[in-house]
Protein backbone atom coordinates (compact mmCIF):
# COMPACT_ATOMS: atom_id res chain seq x y z
CA UNK A 1 0.00 0.00 0.00
CA UNK A 2 2.87 1.90 0.79
CA UNK A 3 4.09 1.97 -2.39
CA UNK A 4 0.96 2.40 -4.58
CA UNK A 5 1.06 5.72 -2.65
CA UNK A 6 4.69 6.95 -3.42
CA UNK A 7 4.14 5.85 -7.00
CA UNK A 8 1.01 6.74 -7.75
CA UNK A 9 -0.97 8.69 -5.78
CA UNK A 10 1.40 10.91 -4.60
CA UNK A 11 2.50 12.12 -8.08
CA UNK A 12 -1.02 12.38 -10.07
CA UNK A 13 -2.11 14.65 -6.76
CA UNK A 14 0.52 16.45 -7.79
CA UNK A 15 0.22 16.45 -10.79
CA UNK A 16 -3.85 17.75 -10.37
CA UNK A 17 -2.46 20.60 -7.91
CA UNK A 18 -0.47 21.38 -10.90
CA UNK A 19 -2.87 21.87 -13.79
CA UNK A 20 -5.99 23.28 -11.23
CA UNK A 21 -3.49 26.33 -9.99
CA UNK A 22 -2.64 26.42 -14.54
CA UNK A 23 -6.21 27.08 -14.86
CA UNK A 24 -6.62 29.55 -12.41
CA UNK A 25 -3.82 31.33 -13.95
CA UNK A 26 -5.42 31.18 -17.32
CA UNK A 27 -8.99 32.20 -15.62
CA UNK A 28 -6.90 35.47 -13.79
CA UNK A 29 -5.56 36.10 -17.28
CA UNK A 30 -8.91 36.27 -18.69
CA UNK A 31 -10.71 38.31 -16.37
CA UNK A 32 -8.29 40.61 -15.97
CA UNK A 33 -7.30 40.65 -19.27
CA UNK A 34 -3.65 40.72 -18.94
CA UNK A 35 -1.31 42.36 -20.86
CA UNK A 36 1.51 42.07 -18.13
CA UNK A 37 4.94 41.20 -19.33
CA UNK A 38 5.90 39.52 -16.21
CA UNK A 39 3.36 36.89 -16.72
CA UNK A 40 4.21 36.57 -20.71
CA UNK A 41 7.85 35.93 -19.37
CA UNK A 42 6.66 33.39 -16.54
CA UNK A 43 4.43 31.69 -19.76
CA UNK A 44 7.67 31.26 -21.68
CA UNK A 45 10.26 30.35 -18.78
CA UNK A 46 7.61 27.95 -17.44
CA UNK A 47 7.17 26.32 -21.36
CA UNK A 48 10.86 26.03 -21.40
CA UNK A 49 11.31 24.09 -18.26
CA UNK A 50 7.97 21.99 -19.02
CA UNK A 51 9.58 21.28 -22.72
CA UNK A 52 12.53 20.06 -20.61
CA UNK A 53 10.67 17.92 -18.13
CA UNK A 54 9.12 15.89 -20.93
CA UNK A 55 12.76 14.23 -22.19
CA UNK A 56 13.74 13.38 -18.23
CA UNK A 57 10.23 11.98 -18.08
CA UNK A 58 10.95 9.63 -21.21
CA UNK A 59 13.99 8.60 -19.85
CA UNK A 60 12.84 7.31 -16.41
CA UNK A 61 9.24 6.29 -17.76
CA UNK A 62 8.32 8.85 -15.63
CA UNK A 63 4.53 9.37 -17.01
CA UNK A 64 3.24 11.55 -14.32
CA UNK A 65 6.14 13.99 -14.98
CA UNK A 66 5.36 13.50 -18.88
CA UNK A 67 0.98 14.34 -18.02
CA UNK A 68 1.99 17.36 -16.35
CA UNK A 69 4.81 19.05 -18.62
CA UNK A 70 3.03 17.69 -21.97
CA UNK A 71 -0.50 19.84 -20.67
CA UNK A 72 1.64 22.51 -18.61
CA UNK A 73 3.19 23.53 -22.41
CA UNK A 74 -0.50 23.76 -23.65
CA UNK A 75 -2.11 25.82 -21.20
CA UNK A 76 0.82 28.09 -20.57
CA UNK A 77 1.09 28.29 -24.71
CA UNK A 78 -2.51 29.04 -24.48
CA UNK A 79 -1.81 31.70 -22.04
CA UNK A 80 1.04 33.67 -23.95
CA UNK A 81 -0.63 33.84 -27.24
CA UNK A 82 -3.86 35.23 -25.08
CA UNK A 83 -1.33 38.01 -23.61
CA UNK A 84 0.17 38.75 -26.74
CA UNK A 85 -2.95 39.16 -28.58
CA UNK A 86 -4.17 41.86 -25.46
CA UNK A 87 -0.77 43.07 -26.11
CA UNK A 88 -1.55 44.24 -29.37
CA UNK A 89 -4.86 45.58 -29.19
CA UNK A 90 -5.33 49.30 -29.09
CA UNK A 91 -6.41 50.45 -25.49
CA UNK A 92 -9.84 51.55 -25.49
CA UNK A 93 -10.73 54.38 -22.92
CA UNK A 94 -13.83 54.90 -21.18
CA UNK A 95 -15.70 57.85 -21.57
CA UNK A 96 -17.86 58.71 -18.72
Amino acid sequence: MDDMFTLVVLPYTAVSFSVVARFIFMYLLYTKRSTNIYSLTFCFLSVISASLWIPYGILLEDTPIIVRSSIEIVLLSTSAVYIIRNRSRPVQILQS
